[in-house]
């Protein structure tokens, strides 16, 4: 082991807060560097699921004939603002050209070594630190209206059996012995055990990012504008108007990744989802587990005092304002979820998820400069595959191989001569 690097991670998201605190454990010398504060963005609004299981990514084979209709029709989870386009498009072909059982499996089989663990992972995390307490083990139930819906999405659960997941199917009468609160329309689930899921997401992070302060790791607020390289090594990083020594760093700065990402060389195809939630205060009903609604493409998770409704992606870039249309399409799909449901208050969140045209996010050191390490790019499952991501990259920091081939998320893959 090489001890006592000099690291600055810049991004205090899920990634950057778990990354600091595996390296601060091996004996490093940290900073965290957030131009807004830990979980500012998508770890303070996620859908809150340990969702081992979510390695199906999006671009399932058939999406490329699918995601035109989907856009036109104002009852389905997926959104463009067509001024976007344009930007879009170089990024949206080589994404749908991943809509095919070859790359999907491939993306599967990545992801689950990153998230397959994602409740131990971040058992392991959190010991000790006082976040423990938003830490909930629970089922995930996928829920669906008959059998014949289920069966429809028999690929992706094909997959995921490949994988080692397993699961019980509930129907009629059992579902609604174990979940009461959703409607007759809903008559089918598969549930998975040994999941999880977070009470408070930001709370979470706020807190771990907390213990990471109090145990010696330095927080700085500012925007990072550069990073200062000599000699093909890393020297420091340029933020606020101040140069901050270092000899190590970790760009985890989610869906603004990629301008850092260019500075060290790396041509990242990254785009931003942005996801939509809407929180439920003081519901009348509330789930004893986080379900995703096969219907609508939505997760509702059990949160303290409220119920979170999340799972929307619309492409739009990462300055235009939030659309109306995605909350209402939440509210009225949990309305049909659940009929009758009344809440005190609701709370409106559009963030930005970090997604990769590959889907597979970009993990492990940068070639051809010294002390540069990239951690980003997780889209969907940035909660749930944050730990294992900071260890593996602490690990790497301090000189050891992780236990997994890391090939699938190379930065090389996007390096010039790749």
């Amino acid at each position: 082991m090489t001890s006592g690097k000099t690291v600055a991670i810049i991004g205090a998201g899920i990634v950057g807060v778990s990354t600091a605190i595996w390296l601060q454990r091996d004996g490093h010398s940290v900073t965290l560097i957030d131009r807004e504060g830990p979980a500012a963005g998508a770890s303070h609004g996620n859908g809150g699921v340990l969702a081992s299981c979510a390695i199906i990514p999006v671009t399932v084979p058939g999406l490329i004939w699918k995601a035109p209709k989907m856009l036109l029709d104002p009852n389905q989870p997926l959104f463009l603002k067509w001024g976007y386009l344009p930007r879009l498009m170089p990024w949206l072909m080589r994404y749908l050209g991943t809509a095919n059982d070859k790359d999907m499996r491939h993306r599967a089989a990545a992801l689950a070594n990153i998230i397959g663990d994602s409740l131990a992972d971040h058992q392991a995390l959190a010991a000790g630190t006082g976040a423990e307490r938003w830490l909930v083990p629970s089922d995930y139930l996928y829920l669906y209206k008959n059998r014949a819906s289920y069966d429809a999405d028999a690929l992706g659960w094909s997959v995921r059996k490949d994988h080692g997941f397993e699961w019980d199917l509930l129907e009629g009468q059992a579902l609604r012995d174990y979940e009461p609160a959703y409607g007759p329309q809903n008559g089918f689930a598969a549930r998975l055990h040994d999941h999880g899921r977070i009470s408070d997401p930001g709370a979470y992070v706020k807190a771990l990012a907390a213990h990471a302060q109090n145990q010696g790791v330095r927080f700085v607020k500012a925007a990072v504008d550069d990073i200062a390289k000599e000699g093909g090594r890393v020297t420091g990083i340029r933020a606020g108007g101040d140069l901050i020594p270092c000899d190590t760093v970790v760009v985890a700065t989610g869906a603004w990744s990629g301008p850092l990402a260019t500075k060290l060389g790396l041509k990242a195809p990254l785009e931003t989802e942005r996801g939509y939630h809407l929180e439920l205060w003081d519901p009348s009903v509330m789930p004893r587990s986080p379900v995703m609604v096969a219907s609508g493409k939505f997760v509702a998770t059990p949160m303290e005092g409220r119920l979170r409704l999340a799972g929307v992606v619309e492409f739009g870039g990462l300055t235009a304002p939030p659309s109306r249309a995605p909350f209402k399409l939440l509210e009225r799909n949990i309305r049909t979820a659940i009929p009758g449901i009344t809440w005190k208050k609701s709370v409106e969140w559009m963030g930005h998820r970090p997604s990769m045209a590959d889907s597979i996010p970009v993990i492990g050191e940068v070639p051809g400069i010294s002390g540069a390490y990239a951690a980003f790019g997780h889209d969907h499952v940035g909660l749930t595959g944050g730990p294992k991501t900071g260890r593996i990259i602490a690990q790497l920091i301090s000189g050891r191989q992780p236990n997994m081939d890391l090939t699938p998320y190379a930065p090389a893959r996007f390096a010039p001569s790749a």
